[in-house]
């Protein structure tokens, strides 16, 4: 085999990892200068910011009138332990799982709350579970796009729009590059530092009609910390949703998350941000499916992740090794990537199986990865040829 050269050409952004993720093109810290530091996020001015934020959410992200948005503190996690403690144990849940993420919800709702009447639907790594077993009469709580598996729900079909249960959706990795099917949705979560690059420890709460009825007439048998309550005497805490957060804010935060949501607007809004990551996928995609050693863990082209896009090892050479080579193999594959500043963060999730991560949301510019991808064919043949005996 002839060895291959080092690329002449580098991506100019070599950053695609799957969270935080790349700051939006262009960004420099003079994107900051307007922020509201050393003002109180309750002064005229932080209330502004904040309303702003909630507003411009819901504008890019195509969010219905009559649902209500709100900042939370913890990420995406906060988010959704919010929407777990609050409004689950009213009826039975049907927890979704075939990733990571997932997983950690069932165990949260299992072994945390301790709920009794839990139906667990799983998948391993490259697969959904069978989406027709679901019971829509109980709660259901499920990824929309499986961060760790590059595995996604292709669209909201499955779910009915007539339906007692409430859908809890983790979408961190969805919301903005794949089109959310608010009607089928009672929950939507998801954290800054994903599709648009914001900065982390801010979350997103969406809450339908449906969501909002069950906290204002259910109340949950545990005691629930201050952080996690969205009512107060039965009824909704409104100004959650208005900007009058729960804590305090970073405004810094605040404000780059305005300026990823105006970059977003400029772009093209939703179908804009769809569009992006649809194309950088097809770079990926167009790569593996020429490669003889790469594949996509996601086995149903239908469901395959145009953000978090996971590859396996397919090379014959790598998949007789033991687990604990293959992952070795993998690692220094990616460390050889990062020592040449081509590609940082690109390794596969601790628990997924050995392979390459690479994130392909709006905020990457398909010409980066382009030049990515003889990279990897570089870094492959020089783990490989360490392989071989001497």
């Amino acid at each position: 085999m002839t060895k291959l050269a080092k690329p002449d050409r580098r991506p100019a952004n070599p950053h695609f990892s799957s969270g935080p993720c790349a700051k939006r093109p262009g960004w420099t810290v003079e994107a900051l200068k307007g922020a509201a530091l050393g003002r109180s996020h309750r002064a005229k001015i932080g209330k502004e910011k904040l309303s702003r934020a909630i507003t411009l959410t819901r504008e890019v992200l195509q969010v219905p009138a009559d649902y209500r948005i709100g900042i939370v503190p913890a990420s995406d996690t906060g988010a959704v332990e919010m929407a777990l403690w609050s409004l689950l144990g009213e009826r039975g849940v049907d927890m979704l799982a075939w990733e990571s993420f997932g997983l950690g919800w069932v165990t949260d709702v299992v072994k945390q709350l301790k709920l009794k009447d839990v139906r667990r639907l799983e998948a391993g790594y490259g697969q959904l579970p069978d989406l027709a077993q679901i019971d829509f009469d109980r709660d259901v709580v499920f990824t929309w796009n499986g961060t760790t598996s590059g595995v996604r729900v292709p669209n909201g079909d499955f779910i009915p729009v007539e339906r007692k249960g409430l859908t809890i959706c983790d979408a961190t990795s969805a919301a903005f590059a794949q089109r959310l099917d608010f009607a089928k949705l009672d929950v939507v979560t998801f954290s800054w530092q994903k599709v648009l690059g914001g900065e982390a420890a801010h979350g997103m709460l969406i809450l339908s009609p449906r969501a909002v009825e069950r906290l204002e007439s259910y109340v949950p048998a545990w005691p629930l910390p201050k952080i996690f309550r969205l009512t107060a005497g039965g009824k909704l805490i409104e100004g959650i949703f208005k900007g009058e957060t729960i804590n305090t804010p970073s405004m810094l935060c605040v404000e780059d998350y305005l300026d990823a949501l105006e970059w977003a607007k400029s772009v093209g809004g939703l179908d804009g941000l769809i569009e992006r990551a649809d194309a950088n996928f097809a770079v990926i995609d167009r790569f593996v499916e020429e490669s003889r050693w790469l594949g996509h863990l996601a086995e149903d082209p239908a469901t395959r992740s145009n953000t978090s896009v996971c590859l396996s090892i397919v090379d014959e050479a790598v998949t007789r090794l033991d687990a604990e080579a293959k992952a070795a193999f993998a690692k220094g594959l990616v460390s050889l990537l990062e020592k040449e500043g081509v590609a940082y963060d690109i390794g596969h999730y601790r628990d997924a199986p050995p392979g390459l991560r690479i994130w392909a949301g709006a905020t990457v510019e398909s010409s980066d990865l382009e030049a990515l991808m003889p990279w990897l064919d570089w870094a492959f043949q020089e783990q490989k040829a360490a392989l071989q005996p001497a």
